[in-house]
């Protein structure tokens, strides 16, 4: 409605829907930016259920590494009957091969990995427990549609930033596949180490929505 005497602009026009989106978007980024929310390893049904995708999260525990050539073995062993190398019920699985410590450091450089790589081993893994997973960018919709099944969450840390995620693992173990050099299994103690939900078991994905968001916003 035009302004002019005895009339009034009504709230209700496009332009003004879209200046309250834009706003009340950029206002729920600043509120998950300082909202972090703490968990603890193993997870449980209930720790993911409260997890959504977007939500920053610290997590504190034992968490285990593994990439590809760790994953292929660990498939094909429990293909072949063998029981896991460890009990994954509730664990977390961080895609990553660190570098080589140097003197007074508990681990090197230990930036994540990119997640799709792992997507073939994935079942399996969540068949028996496994409830968590870190790693770099996307995952498979079929994988998407794994963590709704058997309620389980992908964690996405940020890459470029290896050093800083190194200072919240405060112990480092190999505990298989030695001869793998870096790829090894390592069991690592970490505190307050900084992740983002990517992908939550209700089918919420960071990515999907980040796109469908900004597509909307006229910057």
């Amino acid at each position: 409605m035009q302004s002019g005497p005895g009339r009034t602009r009504t709230a209700d026009t496009p332009v003004f829907s879209r200046v309250l989106y834009q706003l009340s978007y950029r206002a729920s980024l600043v509120l998950k930016l300082y909202h972090m929310i703490k968990i603890e390893t193993p997870l449980t049904d209930e720790i993911v259920e409260r997890l959504r995708a977007g939500d920053r999260v610290l997590i504190s525990g034992v968490i285990y590494t593994a990439r590809d050539a760790a994953h292929k073995r660990m498939v094909e062993a429990l293909q072949r009957g063998e029981p896991p190398l460890f009990d994954l019920k509730g664990q977390i699985i961080y895609y990553v091969g660190p570098t080589p410590p140097k003197p007074g450091q508990v681990i090197g450089s230990a930036g994540p990995t990119t997640a799709i790589r792992m997507d073939k081993y994935v079942e399996p893994l969540l068949k028996l427990g496994l409830k968590g997973m870190i790693g770099k960018g996307y995952r498979s919709p079929q994988v998407k549609e794994l963590l709704v099944k058997y309620k389980a969450v992908y964690f996405a840390a940020v890459g470029g930033v290896a050093v800083l995620l190194a200072r919240a693992i405060k112990s480092s173990e190999v505990i298989a596949y030695e001869d793998l050099g870096t790829e090894a299994i390592r069991r690592l103690v970490v505190e307050d180490f900084p992740v983002i939900v990517a992908n939550d078991i209700y089918g919420g994905d960071i990515f999907e929505e980040g796109r469908r968001r900004f597509a909307r916003i006229d910057l």
